[in-house]
């Protein structure tokens, strides 16, 4: 650890040394005292602590710099409450005359693009297949709480909103957390950039991070000043290594469900044997087969878990960032071998949404109007309903959909959700810590998709799975208020983080009606104890435009997991998933 840090302090006196050469090497006044101003700033940061706005932003950026190059080049690490930390040094510098508020509106704006510029890792695989501009996922957090529950926003939350509204960066991330303490003012705020549709800010339900972190054991103080970092994941900022593990297919789960264990596509054996569908006589018969299948592979995924966090322990130490979280040195141990005060590892599920529609479809169609037998019904799904459009039609517009406040579905969504939890939430960990549930995708619903048979709900086989919690694309008909009654039927306090998107037309957002409205509607929602939610304001038309004439419209920003891009850059899956989203044109 001594090592790291004074590499660290090595490397900031190096870049005060090549601003001293620039100095002497122009003969600009100006920017022979940038020169200056630069060397002096590095020759005090990070040895020592920060005493100006200007030394705050230099010293995280060195400690960012430490952690990204020590974990080879990426990983969600981010400021955290950058509005509450930098707040001190803002109203200091103002009080003394050494910061105007341009000046500080300068500064945070050449940090942003520090962060833009900090280039992705290489991408490979699925990630290279779909997207082509992903980022780090550091993600800044903007009001919230503070450690005694009292609003956490203040003039620097407005003044970084106005720089992400002003810049519409891909990176840094940026969200705001809304707590019922939280002043209309702010959200109305974040409103009108989400409403320039640059699909950020994200908003998170402030109340429910917290309440999500005191059931994992954190004190209350450390729930307070956590938040979220990467997509939708929440933690003690400093004080967790809070570890994502992958993604879990779970409409591959129900597949292979249906077919005793093999998966229909390769012929390969996957998981135990639990009967054929001419078996199955009852719901509960089907739903027992789900359940063993699911038990099975996620035994045999935290088996595989086991192996990495072993690997990660012994061999991949990170010393710098084991400097940066609390009670490693304490213990005397890495950050990735338990040292942190809290230690949670998530494994994300995805397709929820798609799972649901699919055991309503079974439910409704086989068991309860017996239009059809359940072997007749996975033929057609292998035959990916060649010949029986009649079927799909009557899948995808006739069944009960999650989304729509249906409870004919949106129960079997939590009877789904409260399953897995109860195979994976408190599971220990090799390193001491404790296994728990995610809900979200990034963009693995679409690779997801691309490995599934045709699905109960109409879904043609290779087509992606819904994403995140969000309903199946198309299929929420009923309005944003549905969707959002349905997907607070989850116990959102039970995960370590859940992903909603929404998709709006723009018309319905004009003026400050609309800001109105939709401030309502996210307030409505974080009542009911939802954790998250962004929003795509575009119209599918313009997106289809943008498809079709990329160099017309390559500055187009979408949002399409927890995380932006340009939508040019994306996969056509991917593009094609966004578009068939549902556009909301009315609340």
């Amino acid at each position: 650890m001594d090592i790291a840090c004074d590499a660290l302090i090595i490397f900031a006196e190096r870049h005060a040394a090549l601003a001293d050469s620039l100095a002497a090497g122009t003969d600009d006044p100006l920017r022979r005292s940038e020169f200056e101003r630069i060397a002096a700033v590095c020759r005090h940061v990070p040895a020592h602590a920060p005493r100006d706005l200007y030394e705050a932003l230099q010293y995280y950026w060195f400690c960012h710099l430490g952690v990204i190059t020590e974990l080879n080049g990426w990983d969600a690490f981010n400021p955290g409450h950058l509005d509450q930390h930098l707040l001190p040094f803002y109203r200091k510098g103002l009080a003394d005359g050494t910061l105007t508020p341009e000046s500080a509106r300068e500064l945070l704006e050449c940090f942003f693009v520090k962060f833009n510029n900090h280039p992705a890792p290489p991408k490979v695989g699925v990630t290279a297949a779909e997207s082509g501009t992903y980022t780090d996922f550091a993600n800044i957090n903007i009001g919230g709480l503070l450690a005694d529950g009292s609003d956490g926003s203040n003039e620097v939350s407005h003044l970084l909103l106005d720089i992400v509204d002003e810049m519409h960066l891909l990176q840094p991330s940026s969200n705001v957390q809304v707590s019922r303490k939280t002043p209309d003012v702010l959200l109305k705020h974040a409103l009108r950039v989400v409403r320039k549709g640059y699909g950020f800010p994200s908003l998170f339900n402030a109340d429910v991070v917290v309440e999500e972190q005191l059931r994992q054991g954190k004190t209350l103080e450390d729930a307070r000043a956590g938040g979220c970092s990467g997509c939708v994941e929440v933690g003690a900022f400093g004080k967790e290594a809070y570890i994502l593990t992958g993604y879990f297919n779970l409409p591959k789960v129900l597949e292979l469900s249906l077919h005793d264990g093999v998966d229909p596509r390769t012929g390969e054996r996957l998981g135990p044997a639990t009967g054929d569908p001419p078996s199955f006589a009852t719901f509960e018969d089907i739903f027992r087969a789900f359940e063993t299948q699911l038990r099975h592979l996620i035994d045999v995924k935290i088996r595989g878990n086991q192996i990495i966090e072993r690997l990660y322990a012994a061999e991949m130490p990170v010393p710098f960032l084991s400097v940066l979280t609390d009670d490693c040195i304490a213990k005397g141990r890495d950050y990735n071998a338990g040292g942190a005060r809290y230690n949670n590892t998530f494994i994300q599920a995805v397709g929820i949404g798609t799972i649901t529609d699919s055991l309503a479809a079974i439910r409704r169609l086989v068991l309860e109007e017996q239009k059809l037998a359940l072997p007749d019904l996975v033929a057609a799904l292998d035959a990916d309903f060649a010949g029986n459009e009649p079927l799909r039609a009557r899948l995808v517009n006739r069944m009960p959909k999650y989304g729509n406040d249906d409870d004919a579905a949106d129960d079997l969504m939590v009877r789904v959700f409260e399953t897995a939890f109860r195979l994976i939430d408190g599971r220990p960990t090799v390193k001491g810590g404790t296994y728990r549930l995610e809900m979200l995708p990034t963009t693995c619903h679409v690779y997801f998709g691309s490995v599934c048979g045709a699905t109960p709900d109409g879904r043609r086989g290779t087509l992606p799975l819904s994403e995140g919690i969000s309903p199946v694309q198309g299929a929420d008909r009923r309005g944003p208020t549905a969707v959002f009654r349905s997907a607070a039927k989850m116990d959102h306090v039970k995960t370590g983080g859940t992903l909603l998107n929404m998709k709006f037309s723009p018309a319905i957002l004009a003026g400050e009606e609309g800001i109105d409205r939709l401030a309502h509607l996210v307030r409505s929602y974080f009542r009911a104890d939802g954790h998250h939610v962004q929003f795509n304001v575009v119209s599918a038309d313009t997106l289809r435009k943008a498809k079709a004439n990329p160099e017309a419209h390559r500055g187009m920003i979408v949002r399409v997991a927890g995380y932006s891009d340009y939508f040019c850059d994306l996969s056509e899956a991917l593009q094609d998933e966004i578009i068939t989203r549902t556009e909301h044109a009315g609340f």
